[in-house]
């Protein structure tokens, strides 16, 4: 099993990088999350691997960070009708704050904005993950600190952003029209930016640059 790779990026697409090592080029599947903290070329690189296996077939998927590839694999195993490229999209598409956010709070409007998804798998989502995300007696101020971020600061991965003001910064942005991906880009830009303990007022300023 494949658990990383690490060597120099020498290719970089939006869902596509290569990484040379031991002179091999190792093609690999990202999301747009992972994609957009990619450094420049020729530059080392480390990505965590989710390889998938088929009788023609050997497919790698990367990710920037072991809690984004762990969730990968957790929906690939975990919800049906939901296989690897799928799982992707929905990756690239929401930062795994957000996803994790509206999986909790069992926001199926969310979700079913990311790119390839309708409002049912949405909903098996929530149905097979939801306890997972949230365990029993959790609060989303208790999670929010077992989560690292896809694009946050070294700071905000301490868990001081409140993922509910997260979420609902989000969701204030897509009621005005943006796109999903949009919407989880500018509102992490805007978390990144002011550090923790934010309101969902001031993240929704800082992302609509007022």
């Amino acid at each position: 099993m494949i658990a990383f790779i690490e060597g120099k990026l020498i290719e970089c697409q939006l869902t596509l990088a290569v990484i040379q090592t031991g002179g091999i080029g190792y093609e690999v599947h990202v999301p747009l999350t992972t994609s957009e903290r990619l450094p420049a070329l020729d530059s080392e690189v480390r990505l965590h691997i989710q390889a998938t296996y088929r009788e023609d077939s050997q497919t790698l998927y990367g990710f920037i960070d072991r809690e984004s590839r762990d969730f990968f694999r957790m929906i690939v195993d975990k919800v049906s009708g939901i296989g690897p490229k799928i799982a992707l999209n929905l990756l690239g598409s929401l930062s795994l704050p957000t996803l994790k956010n509206a999986i909790a709070q069992g926001d199926v409007g969310i979700l079913s904005k990311a790119q390839g998804l309708g409002k049912k798998t949405a909903e098996r989502i929530v149905v097979e993950l939801k306890d997972k995300v949230m365990p029993k007696g959790s609060t989303l101020s208790q999670s929010v600190k077992e989560v690292s971020p896809s694009a946050f600061s070294e700071q905000a991965n301490q868990g001081r952003q409140d993922l509910s003001a997260y979420g609902d910064a989000v969701s204030a942005l897509l009621t005005l029209g943006y796109k999903a991906t949009d919407a989880d880009l500018a509102v992490r830009r805007a978390a990144e930016s002011l550090g923790g303990n934010c309101s969902t007022e001031e993240l929704i300023r800082q992302a609509l640059g007022r």
